[in-house]
């Protein structure tokens, strides 16, 4: 590799950092989620002369951005909610990819030109799997009911993985001239699905092994890095699901996390894997926005009016068509989950389920799956429908992303839906139980040290009142105790500001090394965080 075309790269590569970095601070102050503002921060940059042309490669996403981020979702997906809200989810990461599948595979003959079903096929499967990141963003934000956004995110765990076998279907049936039968359908779908989350729980229990074994931040975040690329690629080096292999392997190995990662190596992983994900998530939707002029010149034989017509009209076509299945998808997973797994959950209402059916925005998965599409058929003719599958796809992240992403949180408010979520009486009790337990540990430490170490006891046993009065429901709490307790976290806070400056002074006055200030300010940050106040 040149020189000179090393460090183009490398300024390319700091540009779209600069760039991602800007407009995530322009998120943040618009309050508006991060992932449109950076399609459209990217889609107003590609109009501005000598800005460099930097071209989205499906092999990027599909090896190098799409494990990490399918792990780290999955770490952070609850598995008791997944497994309670599998059918749910199931439903639309199975059932409404299939749905959305045949629906454009019947009406793309009709409504594109030059399309017949195969070709329809291949882009219903291109644009079937969505991006939960924009929705569950807002949703958390405005406190969309939790059941909705557990749902929202198992979806785009799985629905990946669906996506692209309809894809491999479709592929195969155009450019090859092959003719799936059901039965092999079937027999496919298996052994991607118990491959993949065979592969996956079997590498999860060698990192779970390896985690007991070791006690070293850099080593053990490092193996949680490349854990997401081994799972992927030796799934897929087995012809099964690397997507289901990765999310298998994160939610297996979240559960273990709490034995194996030491409180130390949990808040360096959690602080690597944060910046980590926002970096590529902003690299994926700046790039996004960043095709435009990719996508346009491959479709310069169409009129500007013709191609408006075509993205308006397919986008708000997969947008019915998702309204259309998640009626009745919810009630055939209602009526599963009450008459034969006996779950007892009301039926969520018709303003629900439009939301859910609202929030189906589409990815750089959609885009990448298009622009991997074979230029040639097997025949040797050119793929002349290729450019405007890369076009629609392009057009329906837009549609989605900006449309449905900056109209969700009107619509939940209007919905009467925002601040629905009601996690406080679950947390309240956890903390309560935690505090009891102490107490509890307490007495029976005391009778054992006797009299000599009343004191210590007494001052321990104190805090820990005073934050069960905090936590009381209703009226059964002491309101002078709770007072107590949360101007006694007002004021250790304000006493580790007092020690953090001291500490400062001292080293400015040379006394002690920056090397020290850093350990005394790791032990401060650390004490701190665990006396954030909660609102009550």
């Amino acid at each position: 590799m040149q020189t000179g075309s090393v460090h183009a790269v490398q300024i390319v590569f700091l540009l779209l950092l600069l760039f991602i970095v800007l407009f995530g601070l322009l998120a943040k102050k618009l309050a508006t989620p991060y992932p449109i503002v950076l399609v459209v921060g990217g889609l107003l940059l590609s109009f501005i002369p000598g800005i460099p042309r930097v071209s989205l490669n499906p092999d990027l996403v599909f090896l190098a951005v799409l494990p990490p981020l399918l792990y780290h979702a999955a770490w952070l997906t609850s598995w008791r909610e997944f497994s309670y809200h599998l059918v749910s989810i199931v439903l639309l990461a199975f059932g409404l990819v299939a749905f959305t599948v045949f629906g454009v595979t019947e009406a793309g003959q009709w409504l594109l030109p030059g399309f017949d079903w195969r070709v329809g096929l291949v882009l219903g499967a291109v644009v079937a799997p969505t991006d939960a990141i924009a929705a569950t963003t807002i949703a958390k934000r405005i406190g969309l009911p939790k059941r909705i956004v557990d749902i929202l995110e198992g979806e785009s765990l799985l629905n990946d993985a669906t996506a692209l076998l309809a894809l491999e279907f479709g592929v195969a049936l155009l450019v090859g001239g092959e003719r799936p039968t059901f039965t092999a359908g079937l027999l496919r779908l298996l052994y991607l699905t118990f491959v993949g989350v065979g592969v996956g729980l079997v590498l999860g229990e060698i990192v779970h092994q390896i985690e007991d074994r070791i006690d070293d931040g850099p080593i053990e975040i490092a193996l949680s890095l490349l854990t997401p690329y081994v799972a992927y690629l030796s799934a897929e080096s087995v012809h099964a699901s690397g997507v289901l292999a990765v999310v298998t392997c994160g939610l297996y190995l979240s559960r273990r996390s709490s034995h194996f990662y030491s409180p130390t190596v949990r808040l360096q992983a959690w602080a690597v894997w944060d910046s980590l994900t926002f970096i590529l998530n902003g690299f994926v939707f700046l790039l996004i926005g960043l095709q435009l002029p990719y996508v346009l010149n491959a479709i310069g034989d169409y009129r500007p009016g013709t191609l408006v017509m075509y993205a308006a009209g397919f986008s708000v076509f997969l947008i019915l068509l998702r309204l259309i299945w998640v009626y009745p998808g919810t009630f055939v997973a209602n009526v599963i989950r009450k008459r034969i797994l006996h779950q007892k959950d009301t039926k969520p209402s018709v303003r629900a389920i439009f939301v859910v059916g609202w929030t189906g925005m589409r990815g750089v998965i959609s885009l990448a799956a298009a622009i991997a599409l074979p230029q040639v058929l097997a025949n040797g003719e050119p793929f002349q429908q290729r450019n405007m599958i890369i076009f629609l796809a392009f057009s329906v992240i837009l549609v989605t992303l900006v449309l449905q992403g900056l109209t969700l949180p009107p619509l939940i408010r209007a919905l009467g839906l925002a601040g629905g979520a009601n996690v406080e009486s679950e947390e309240r009790e956890a903390r309560r139980s935690m505090a009891e337990a102490a107490l509890r540990h307490l007495e029976e430490m005391s009778e054992k040290d006797g009299e000599r170490m009343n004191e210590v006891y007494d001052d321990l046993a104190q805090h820990y009142r005073h934050r069960l009065a905090t936590l009381s429901d209703g009226d059964s709490g002491n309101p002078a105790a709770a007072t107590f307790y949360k101007r006694f976290i007002a004021l250790s806070r304000e006493l580790i500001q007092v020690e953090r400056r001291t500490a400062m002074d001292l080293r400015r006055q040379r006394r002690i090394s920056d090397s020290l200030l850093r350990e005394l300010e790791y032990e401060l940050d650390v004490s701190e965080i665990r006396l954030v106040e909660k609102s009550s």
